[in-house]
């Protein structure tokens, strides 16, 4: 927690009052969105237990769901589709996702704090940050709120679509998940450009 307070810390102290932290949740699986959050806090606040999300467990990172957004000043979301993403690219969609959730922020901010090493296109000053959910505390946050609200919608897909259980890897390529896009083929929020899924689809269009 020392290192996530002190990263934040060192741009309150240059005079910025209003730093978003970005992350993004989703990248890598074979089906759903890709899910981008942005978080703004008040100045020297700070939140016990926020931490990459991916460190978390489920309950944890649902509380604090809760917790962020009770405490931020302001929390914007950005959620780009699966046909979408086949069509631009992930990282373009991923960039996409990310403006998304700047741009409904209610707080304008002053400063950008990315993770990752891909910029986005903005004229607000901004930081890209190499493992910045693991070094901010504010892009921690916002991988908890990018995490819970793209795993929640992947709860909800489940429901629609019982025979692949995202419930279980989210979307994720697990034997499990391939073993069933195998048995019934892919739906569709599939993304038909990752392999894996693509694969498939051209064993079908060859008569495999």
């Amino acid at each position: 927690m020392a290192i996530l307070k002190r990263f934040d810390k060192e741009f309150w102290d240059k005079g910025y009052r209003f730093i978003a932290g970005i992350d993004e949740a989703g990248r890598g699986p074979l089906a759903g969105p890709v899910v981008a959050s942005a978080v703004i806090f008040p100045s020297e606040t700070f939140i016990d237990g926020i931490d990459d999300s991916k460190k978390l467990t489920p309950p944890e990172r649902n509380r604090l769901f809760n917790v962020i957004k009770d405490n931020a000043l302001s929390i914007g979301i950005g959620i780009v589709p699966s046909e979408v993403i086949d069509n631009i690219n992930i990282l373009e969609a991923t960039k996409m996702a990310m403006n998304y959730a700047i741009s409904s922020l209610t707080v304008p901010p002053d400063l950008l704090i990315i993770d990752g090493i891909t910029p986005v296109e903005s004229p607000i000053k901004q930081f890209t940050i190499k493992r910045g959910d693991s070094l901010s505390h504010s892009i921690a946050a916002a991988s908890i709120i990018a995490k819970v609200t793209r795993d929640r919608l992947m709860l909800e897909y489940d429901v629609k679509y019982p025979q692949y259980l995202f419930a279980g890897h989210k979307g994720y390529g697990t034997p499990e998940h391939m073993k069933r896009i195998r048995e019934f083929g892919p739906c569709e929020i599939h993304r038909r450009s990752f392999t894996g899924v693509k694969e498939h689809l051209n064993k079908i269009g060859s008569g495999l």
